[in-house]
C-alpha cells in the first residue's frame, strides 16, 4: 500500500530559510494546522502562544539579532509551503540547543533528518558553533531516530516537562 504522505523528502527537496518578519503569517498557520499533532509528542504551547503570535513573534526576531538565537523554517522546494522549524537556541561559548517540528503532513518522509542535517551544517559553517545539545522524549522514537542518524549521541536521561526524557550530544566542525 503506497503511503497517503507521498514519496519520501530527499535532502535537496527541502530549503532552510532564516525566520523573517513576513514568516509571521505562514509560521502561525503552520502551527494552528498541526497543534494537536505536535501536543502529542511535545507539551502544548498554550493558547497564550497563538494569541500573543505576533509580539512573540517580533520580540524573536529581535533576540535573533543578538545572535543568542537562530531561527529557521522548512519549506518544500518545490511547492513553497512551509512544512517544518529548525532551531538553535541558548546559543553561548560554542555551543547551541537543537530544535524542530515538522508538519503531520510531512511526517515521515526525512524531512526531519534533511533539516537537522542542514542546521548541523550551518551551525559550524555560518554560525561558527562547535557543538549542539537536544533532548527529546523517551516515547517519541522518531525524534531519537533523526537525532541518531545525525550523529547525536546519548548523554544522560532527563525529565521533559514532566515526561521521562533522553539528552544529544553532537560534536561539530566546519566540513559537517
Amino acid at each position: 500500500m503506497a503511503d497517503p504522505r507521498g514519496a519520501p523528502y530527499a535532502p535537496d527537496m527541502i530549503r532552510l530559510e532564516r525566520l523573517r518578519a513576513d514568516h509571521a503569517p505562514a509560521l502561525l498557520a503552520f502551527e494552528l494546522e498541526n497543534r494537536a499533532y505536535f501536543a502529542r509528542s511535545v507539551p502544548d504551547r498554550g493558547d497564550a502562544y497563538f494569541t500573543g503570535f505576533a509580539s512573540r513573534h517580533e520580540a524573536l526576531l529581535a533576540e535573533q539579532e543578538t545572535g543568542t538565537i537562530h531561527f529557521h523554517i522548512v519549506l518544500d522546494d518545490d511547492s513553497g509551503r512551509l512544512i517544518g522549524r529548525v532551531n538553535l537556541v541558548d546559543v553561548e561559548r560554542g555551543t547551541a540547543e537543537l530544535g524542530y517540528r515538522i508538519g503531520e503532513r510531512a511526517a515521515g518522509r526525512g524531512v526531519a533528518t534533511a533539516a537537522v542535517a542542514a542546521l548541523c551544517r550551518l551551525a559550524a559553517t555560518t554560525y561558527g558553533l562547535s557543538s549542539l545539545t537536544a533532548v527529546t522524549t523517551l516515547d517519541n522514537p522518531a525524534s531519537r531516530t533523526v537525532l541518531e542518524r545525525n550523529g547525536f549521541t546519548l548523554t544522560d536521561h532527563i525529565t521533559v516537562g514532566d515526561r521521562p526524557g533522553v539528552g544529544y550530544r553532537r560534536r561539530l566542525d566546519d566540513r559537517t
